[in-house]
């Protein structure tokens, strides 16, 4: 059965080291959206921080979709209609930010709109990520947060300091919450229902998809939902040891075009 829905991540797997496109990437997507296969977003980021990206890979006619926040938005890249949605509660963004006071890690939330902290000595990489995905930081109390749609939270940090807090999750935490580690700096916070697994899943119900044909291409842990939801998981040579394990193929590393490799290889032959 020929694979017609095709998730790809971005840091680490799309992207080059230098946060490239590789033309040989860019071409073995045209030829796969020419074949008629859905290449779709899948990304922790949120809208602001692809739409150049949907724009450079020409992602944004009609019946294209994105996946952003790590499952916790998709929606149509032309339209803007919004397939799935959830938000995180104000009383949500209470319990995390007291969390990461407690832990002592800088932590910020995430709208369509921007970031938010409430540290007062913004965190490098809070400044970061405003960077990486082309939104605005704001400094608000937690009483200022009361009318914000949160989609994501973070605590982010220098990568000792964060593990050194994340062995003092409690466990009550990780029962409330879907919680992933994207990058050594980055701990996500998301509603429950949200993973990039269950937005596949959603959008393939939506296409009329089996299972067998889909596949998802990624390299860290925020990936594994989504590896592990469709027919054809694919792990790039660059990506963690552990999602290896769950592979039906590995392709090349991110600086090698294993993005255009996978495609090849096993979507267009």
């Amino acid at each position: 059965m020929s694979i017609k829905l095709v998730a790809v991540d971005i840091d680490g797997t799309l992207l080059n080291n230098k946060q490239e496109v590789t033309p040989e990437v860019f071409s073995a997507i045209q030829d796969a959206k020419k074949k008629g296969v859905k290449i779709v977003i899948a990304t922790g980021r949120p809208i602001a921080g692809v739409t150049g990206l949907l724009e450079e890979l020409n992602l944004r006619n009609q019946g294209d979709y994105v996946i952003t926040f790590n499952g916790g938005l998709v929606q149509d890249t032309t339209t803007g209609e919004v397939l799935v949605k959830e938000p995180l509660a104000y009383e949500d963004y209470l319990d995390i930010e007291l969390l990461s006071r407690k832990l002592g890690v800088h932590m910020h939330a995430i709208t369509k709109e921007g970031i938010y902290t409430a540290n007062r000595n913004i965190g490098k990489y809070t400044v970061r990520e405003a960077s990486l995905v082309n939104m605005p930081v704001y400094y608000r109390t937690p009483e200022e947060m009361t009318d914000k749609e949160i989609v994501k939270i973070m605590m982010i940090d220098e990568p000792d300091v964060l593990a050194a807090a994340i062995a003092k999750i409690p466990a009550s935490f990780y029962q409330h919450y879907t919680i992933v580690k994207s990058r050594p700096f980055y701990l996500e916070f998301m509603n429950k229902k949200v993973s990039k697994g269950t937005a596949v899943n959603q959008l393939a119900q939506k296409l009329g998809l089996s299972k067998d044909e889909t596949m998802a291409i990624g390299d860290e842990e925020n990936d594994r939902p989504m590896l592990e939801a469709v027919g054809n998981p694919v792990v790039m040579e660059n990506g963690i040891p552990e999602l290896k394990k769950i592979a039906k193929y590995i392709t090349k590393s991110n600086n090698e075009s294993g993005v255009a490799y996978a495609l090849r290889e096993w979507v267009l032959n």
